[in-house]
């Protein structure tokens, strides 16, 4: 399982999720034996050796397991994220549980990392999901969705991204579909950075993220992977089975932003199933 395995306590809300989108932290001894070292210390690249990765031409998804070693699994993985969610490959579980949700902490700075926006949270929010507590760190966006249901796209998709020490990833998709404006994505539109690499500070408390999520917290689950390089698999997956709503013009402002499509590709189911 490829998964980056050593994530810095005091760095989770920056530096965690700025690597989970943009491959500046390469995950380290993933198919051995996890040493000491893994709680106390970092890898990072130098941006001037960095990849460099898009979501257009040559850089774009239908090359990234071409431009660097450190990518291979985006074309060779198994069981790469995002995926089609139909009845042919799902299966009913008698007794899935339940998303552990403990969301109780504010979103304290959006960010604009130059492949989408994310927000990023005050430490102490958190999921539960066999019997494993995943800190929460950021929830970041594409459009239009990555995973689809049904072979259907939405117009916006949100990725919940959580992580634990030892680099173990869970991610809670939350579609939004056609309809009214968002408050909560007002709030955040109106003050994401218009260019790559700026940061800015936003508070929005708990309950209005918790405000966000949907009463009736059904989801599906399948194993998969990170849906940017390096593609790292073992990624436990969680979409929401309803959805939020956005306004075509939030959409267009946020498309408008990145002046072209932030999602990959679906990519092949092999021989996973997903559970609901």
């Amino acid at each position: 399982m490829k998964v980056p395995n050593i994530l810095v306590k005091s760095l989770l809300s920056v530096v965690v999720c700025s690597a989970l989108l943009s491959g500046e932290i390469i995950s380290k001894s993933i198919n051995t034996k996890k040493t000491d070292s893994v709680t106390s210390s970092t890898k990072k690249v130098d941006k001037k050796h960095a990849t460099h990765w898009g979501y257009t031409g040559h850089a774009g998804p239908e090359n990234w397991g071409l431009l660097s070693d450190e990518h291979k699994l985006c074309k060779d993985g198994k069981s790469q994220s995002p995926i089609n969610i139909t009845k042919s490959v799902t299966v009913q579980a008698h007794s899935l549980e339940e998303i552990g949700f403990d969301y109780k902490t504010s979103i304290s700075s959006v960010i604009n990392n130059g492949h989408t926006i994310q927000v990023n949270f005050d430490e102490g929010s958190s999921i539960t999901v066999d019997e494993i507590k995943f800190p929460l760190i950021q929830f970041h966006f594409h459009t239009p969705s990555e995973n689809q249901i049904n072979g259907e796209h939405f117009p916006l998709e949100g990725h919940f991204v959580h992580a634990t020490k030892d680099g173990s990833l869970a991610v809670v998709a939350l579609m939004f579909e056609d309809g009214l404006e968002n408050p909560f994505l007002k709030k955040v539109w109106a003050k994401m950075p218009k260019k790559g690499g700026e940061k800015e500070s936003l508070d929005i408390p708990a309950s209005e993220v918790n405000a966000l999520l949907p009463k009736d917290k059904g989801y599906y689950r399948f194993d998969g992977s990170l849906t940017t390089p390096p593609c790292s698999e073992g990624v436990r997956w969680m979409v929401l089975k309803n959805y939020t709503t956005i306004s075509k013009e939030q959409t267009k402002e946020f498309l408008d932003l990145f002046e072209h499509n932030n999602n990959r590709p679906i990519q092949p189911i092999n021989a996973r199933k997903v559970v609901y």
